[in-house]
């Protein structure tokens, strides 16, 4: 498997709707294992198949109980509501205030193919849903108001240009 990088905004594939898993493989546990890497290597909680370059509907969360590896995540049940700060390793440098629910119940195939649900709060539970709006195509940027938005892309456009 080819070294996997973190890809960033305004890259187009952090903004396809990833394709769902028909079958957990090999193939499918090698790329779930080298995301986790790169996660930990970023000093990141979470990270989407999509941010890697990777179209299939696969993620990693650590947020220090543990790696939970999912394959085809779907949110079952929200619950409660809080706004809060997030970052994001495909929007480096940039911080957006996201309302998410405050628990959710998640189903998803774990590494072996098994039917898991796994029901969180807190931190784990916004980890969830952040990874699973990667796999939809939305990003943190999403959630700002028109004028934001604007300003923050304004913003990235002038870093990609420096480069």
């Amino acid at each position: 498997m080819k070294d996997l990088a973190i890809k960033t905004f305004p890259n187009p594939i952090l903004r396809k709707r990833a394709a769902k898993v028909l079958k957990v493989t090999s193939q499918e546990r090698d790329i779930l294992n080298e995301m986790a890497k790169v996660m930990y290597l970023a000093q990141g909680v979470g990270l989407a198949a999509s941010q890697v370059g990777i179209d299939k509907q696969l993620a990693v969360i650590d947020i220090g109980n543990g790696l939970i590896k999912l394959i085809n995540p779907v949110i079952a049940r929200k619950e409660g509501s809080e706004l809060l700060e997030e970052g994001c390793l495909s929007v480096p440098g940039i911080s957006v205030k996201v309302r998410r629910a405050r628990a959710v119940t998640v189903n998803f195939l774990d590494d072996s193919g098994s039917v898991t649900r796994l029901c969180a709060d807190g931190l784990l539970a916004r980890a969830l849903q952040h990874e699973i709006d990667h796999l939809s195509g939305v990003l943190i940027i999403d959630y700002l108001n028109p004028v934001k938005k604007l300003l923050i892309k304004h913003k990235i456009g002038k870093k990609t240009k420096k480069k």
